[in-house]
């Protein structure tokens, strides 16, 4: 309930400034756009999103997107390690989920060509390709493994966190499918070039259970709140 209260109090002041232009607007048939994504699952960045709009009807968009997110486990604490630098400990796999989805974007306000805010619908879902790889840290003898609560029974066995995308080549994949509803605030002041936010919630559910903190309960259905800041053109 308090994420959906933040979302209502995001958007109504959009609402309320939204202004509909008659015969002034720019027209257009396809769209590009890229963004940093910030979720209820995530970190300071959630992931990187990218979109591809065509025209399928009035006022109507078929979206085809793309997009990476690490997902965390909402237990996760972060300590100072030896090194002096930060590591999570507790935590035995990172999930990074790589989703492909089709969708329809509907025009509810629209903009004139170099003022107001153009406001629109949209809702998508497709395929998730879960990764799941082991979450390395350097232990105080400076050699790295995988996290395991019996090679290191407290955060004082512990140097500092694994190396960049370290475990990458022993990540198990795991399927999945998500869903997504959102609205989408447009503030470009030229034509072709798109800058805005798009607020939404969104549901995912891969085939077992992700032990990300092994702990703490764990599951397999994520549901979260996103913000997403975006740039692009479209023609």
């Amino acid at each position: 309930m308090k994420k959906l209260q933040l979302l209502i109090l995001f958007i109504l002041p959009a609402l309320a400034s939204a202004q509909l232009f008659e015969g002034d607007e720019f027209e257009y048939t396809s769209e590009w756009i890229w963004g940093i994504n910030k979720n209820t699952n995530g970190g300071l960045i959630g992931g990187l999103v990218l979109r591809h709009s065509r025209k399928k009807g009035d006022d109507i968009y078929q979206t085809f997107g793309l997009e990476l997110s690490n997902v965390k486990h909402p237990s996760e604490a972060r300590y100072i390690g030896l090194s002096g630098a930060g590591f999570i400990y507790g935590k035995s796999n990172y999930l990074y989920a790589i989703r492909t989805n089709y969708g329809l974007e509907k025009l509810m306000y629209k903009k004139a060509n170099q003022q107001g805010v153009q406001i629109s619908l949209a809702a998508a879902g497709g395929p998730t390709f879960g990764l799941v790889t082991p979450y390395y840290v350097l232990g105080a003898d400076q050699q790295y493994e995988p996290f395991t609560v019996v090679n290191f029974p407290s955060p004082q066995n512990i140097a500092g966190p694994g190396k960049l995308f370290q475990g990458l080549g022993d990540a198990d994949f795991v399927p999945g499918l998500h869903v997504k509803g959102s609205l989408l605030f447009e503030f470009g002041t030229y034509r072709r070039n798109v800058a805005g936010v798009e607020v939404g919630v969104m549901a995912e559910a891969f085939s077992e259970e992700i032990v990300l903190v092994p702990t703490q309960p764990n599951k397999s259905v994520y549901s979260s709140v996103f913000f997403t800041l975006f740039w692009g053109s479209r023609k």
